[in-house]
C-alpha cells in the first residue's frame, strides 16, 4: 500500500471531483480553449497549470491530509499507511517539480486524447466519474494488474536501500489485503454520488479543498484528467 496505491486513490478522487464540473466550470471559457487548433499546445497549457497547482504548499498539504484520512479507513494498516504517505508524498512532489509540460505531453502520448476526454467530461461529468471508478474496479479485479502493481512497488522498495527489506515485506504481506479493501470500498460506495452530495450541502467538505477552488479559479475540467496522468507518469518513470 505505498506509492502506486496512494496514486490509485488520487485517480479515484480526481474522477469523483469531476462530478461537480457543471456547477464549478465556466462553459464558455472552456469551449473557447477547446477550439485551439494545436491540441499539444493545449495539453502543455493545462499541464503547466496543473503543475503550478500541485507545486503549491497549500495544495500539497491538503493532498497529504486527504491521504491520511484515507489511511484511517484501513484500521489494520492505519499507522503503516500514514508512514508510507509521509515518506513517499514529499518524494512524489519533488518528482512533480522536475516535470516539463512539453516533455510530459509527448511522453504520455496525450495529444490525441484531449478532444475525446474533454467532450466526455463536457457532456456528462458524473458519467465520466462513474466510468473512471468502473475502470479502476475492473483493474483491481485483474490478476495481471495486481501483479504489475506489486512488481512496480517492489522496484520502488529496492530503490530505497535503507528500508528495502522492510518495504518489500510490507508490500507482500499487505498488498492482497489492500486490493481486497479497495475493491470492497468501490463496490459498496457510490463515490460519485456521495461526493456530489457533499459538495451541494457543503457538509464536512472543506471550503478550501484544492480541486474545488481549481474549478472556480481556472474553469478547467481537463486539469483533473491531467492530474491523474501526472500521477501515473510519476509512478512509472
Amino acid at each position: 500500500m505505498e506509492g502506486r496505491m496512494t496514486l490509485l486513490f488520487l485517480l479515484v478522487l480526481g474522477g469523483a471531483w469531476a462530478c461537480d464540473a457543471r456547477e464549478l466550470a465556466n462553459r464558455d471559457h472552456f469551449s473557447k480553449l477547446s477550439r485551439k487548433p494545436d491540441a499539444c499546445a493545449l495539453c502543455e497549457e493545462y499541464t503547466a497549470k496543473a503543475l503550478d497547482y500541485l507545486n503549491g504548499n497549500k495544495t500539497q498539504q491538503e493532498i497529504i491530509d486527504i491521504l491520511h484520512n484515507t489511511c484511517h479507513q484501513l484500521p489494520r494498516l492505519n499507522q503503516k499507511c500514514i508512514t508510507l504517505v509521509d515518506y513517499y508524498a514529499p518524494l512524489f512532489f519533488l518528482e512533480i517539480a522536475t516535470i516539463q509540460p512539453e516533455e510530459f505531453c509527448n511522453k504520455i502520448n496525450i495529444c490525441h486524447l484531449i478532444s475525446y476526454i474533454s467532450s466526455q467530461v463536457q457532456v456528462d461529468s458524473c458519467g465520466f466519474c462513474k466510468d473512471t471508478v468502473s475502470t479502476l474496479l475492473a483493474k483491481l479485479k485483474d490478476s495481471d494488474t495486481k501483479l504489475e502493481i506489486i512488481e512496480t512497488t517492489l522496484k520502488v522498495c529496492n530503490s530505497v536501500e535503507k528500508y528495502a527489506n522492510k518495504c518489500s515485506r510490507m508490500v507482500l504481506e499487505n498488498g492482497p489485503l489492500v486490493f481486497d479493501s479497495a475493491q470492497k470500498f468501490l463496490e459498496s460506495t457510490d463515490i460519485c454520488t456521495a461526493v456530489y452530495a457533499l459538495q451541494i450541502f457543503n457538509s464536512g467538505w472543506p471550503t478550501s479543498l484544492s480541486l474545488r477552488l481549481l474549478w472556480k479559479q481556472h474553469s478547467n475540467r481537463f486539469v483533473v484528467y491531467l492530474l491523474q496522468k501526472i500521477a501515473i507518469y510519476i509512478s512509472t518513470h
